[in-house]
């Protein structure tokens, strides 16, 4: 029967795994090391980096308004999205929010960035502006942080979970045995899909609880929402990872695909750093990685508040990912 072959495989897989100990306390420690490492040194005074948002025509502002706008040492961000702008000058996010169009600009009143860049919009002689406050609590960076520590572990624990271990059964002669069995690669595939999709999400689950009871992250969006985007963005992880160990015999030439592909999403993905004001080729590469979007739709839940609505975009571009993934996978997998 399908559903015992499956099963079997299944509960050998989990077994394997919860039997390496190393494997299963590092997959724990490492994320809970580096969140209380980021909260610990980023817990003093905020960094002297000035954000400005502006809203409608760069050009127009830096012409118009020319001794503000061309002052060194600030970042000007170009905004689209005018009220979710607004959000992040009441979160902090942004010090100063201009809107061109309508000649006006947000400022939260408890951010003291925001208040030096309004001490120098004065000294600019910069009068056309009417000034609208805010006041909000500021978002921390381990707040920012969290998701994307979230994210890079379960991508090596996904990556390295699945497409490592399969390399070496098929090096070590395991695959070669199991396929004079009746279990067909669907459902070897499957197995190892649920067994590490399970694993990933309860030490997902356990980190964020653990360390959420010593740092207390912002939290205004939903957790279900969170939670379905961690568990289709483990969905596509673990496809991604299918797909490098379909056809690979060499567990060293495994070992260097994964970390050509883990390191470039983990800096490209928005882990460490926001890629807003970055280059727009860098912002148009960094969304071929399915971390990417896991990170953007984990960031807008926890911080913004965003519905399953607002983060669909994000939901549907996972699931395609995995369903491609999926596919080229299955249809490239050998066993020996």
């Amino acid at each position: 029967m399908m559903v015992k072959r499956l099963l079997a495989v299944l509960i050998a897989r989990n077994k394997e795994f919860v039997r390496d100990r190393a494997a299963l306390s590092w997959n724990i420690l490492f994320p809970v090391l580096i969140v209380a490492g980021f909260a610990f040194a980023f817990s003093g005074k905020p960094a002297d980096l000035y954000k400005v948002g502006v809203y409608g025509d760069m050009a127009t502002a830096r012409k118009t308004d020319s001794n503000f706008f061309s002052t060194r040492y600030i970042q000007f961000i170009p905004v689209k999205d005018l009220p979710r702008a607004i959000t992040k000058v009441d979160r902090h996010q942004l010090d100063l929010l201009f809107d061109v169009t309508q000649k006006r600009y947000w400022i939260n009143e408890t951010s003291p960035r925001g208040y030096i860049l309004e001490r120098v919009l004065r000294g600019s002689g910069t009068a056309a502006y009417t000034k609208q406050t805010l006041h909000g609590r500021e978002i921390r960076y381990v707040d920012w942080l969290i998701p994307g520590v979230l994210g890079m572990n379960m991508m090596f624990s996904a990556l390295f979970g699945i497409g490592y271990v399969i390399v070496r059964y098929r090096k070590n002669g395991v695959l070669k045995r199991l396929k004079a069995t009746p279990l067909s690669a669907f459902e070897f595939l499957t197995a190892q899909i649920i067994s590490r999709l399970w694993l990933i999400m309860i030490v997902t689950t356990i980190v964020y609880l653990g360390t959420d009871m010593f740092i207390d992250f912002t939290m205004f969006g939903s957790y279900l929402n969170l939670f379905m985007v961690f568990t289709l963005g483990a969905i596509s992880m673990i496809s991604l990872g299918l797909l490098i160990a379909a056809r690979l015999a060499s567990e060293e030439l495994a070992g260097g695909l994964l970390n050509l592909i883990s390191w470039p999403m983990m800096f490209l993905s928005g882990v460490w750093f926001s890629l807003e004001g970055a280059h727009p080729l860098v912002q148009k590469l960094a969304l071929i990685f399915p971390l990417t979007h896991i990170i953007d739709a984990a960031r807008a839940v926890m911080i913004d508040g965003a519905t399953l609505l607002e983060i669909a975009p994000q939901l549907i571009v996972l699931m395609v990912m995995s369903a491609v993934f999926i596919l080229i996978g299955s249809v490239l997998f050998r066993w020996e």
